[in-house]
C-alpha cells in the first residue's frame, strides 16, 4: 500500500470538537483497518483520524495528528509494531495503544508491555474488545 500515512475522511467533522476521541490505525490489512474503523465509528465521538500500514507512516501520521488511541498491530509491511511504538512511547506516553494481533504469545506481550503498550489483544478471539477498550477511552475523555 505504498506506506504512507492516509488521513482519514474527516469530510463535515469539526475537527476542533474536543470532546472527540481520535483513534488512529496501523494495520498492513486494509480490509482489518476497514472492519476496525467501521467498528469504531459507530461509538458515539469516536473519529479515525488516519491509517497506516508500515511502521515509517505509523509515525509520521501519529507523531501529525497526535491521537488519544493507537490501534497498533504486531506485523506491518517492511516492519512491525514495536518500532512505532518504541519511537512514539518515549516522547508521547499519554498516547494509548491497544495491541492487537495473531501472535499473543506470552513474550510478545512482555515485549509490547515493557514498551508502553496499555493493551494486547489477540485478534482471533478479542477483536470485539477493541471496540469496549475505545469505548471507556472515549468516555474517560
Amino acid at each position: 500500500m505504498g506506506g504512507e500515512a492516509r488521513p482519514a475522511d474527516t469530510a463535515g467533522m469539526d475537527n476542533a470538537h474536543t470532546n472527540r476521541t481520535d483513534v488512529f490505525l496501523v494495520e498492513d490489512s486494509k480490509d482489518i483497518r476497514t472492519r476496525l474503523a467501521a467498528m469504531l465509528v459507530a461509538i458515539a465521538g469516536v473519529a479515525i483520524v488516519g491509517e497506516a500500514d508500515t511502521p515509517a507512516a505509523a509515525i509520521e501520521g501519529i507523531l501529525r495528528t497526535l491521537p488519544h488511541s493507537v490501534v497498533l498491530d504486531i506485523q506491518l509491511l517492511g516492519g512491525t509494531g514495536i518500532e512505532v511504538l518504541r519511537k512514539i512511547h518515549p516522547i508521547k506516553p499519554d498516547i494509548v495503544f491497544i495491541v492487537i494481533t495473531n501472535h499473543p504469545n506470552p513474550q510478545y506481550r512482555k515485549i509490547y508491555a515493557e514498551a508502553g503498550a496499555n493493551y494486547f489483544l489477540d485478534k482471533t478471539t478479542e477483536f470485539q474488545k477493541v471496540k469496549e477498550v475505545v469505548a471507556g477511552l472515549s468516555r474517560a475523555h
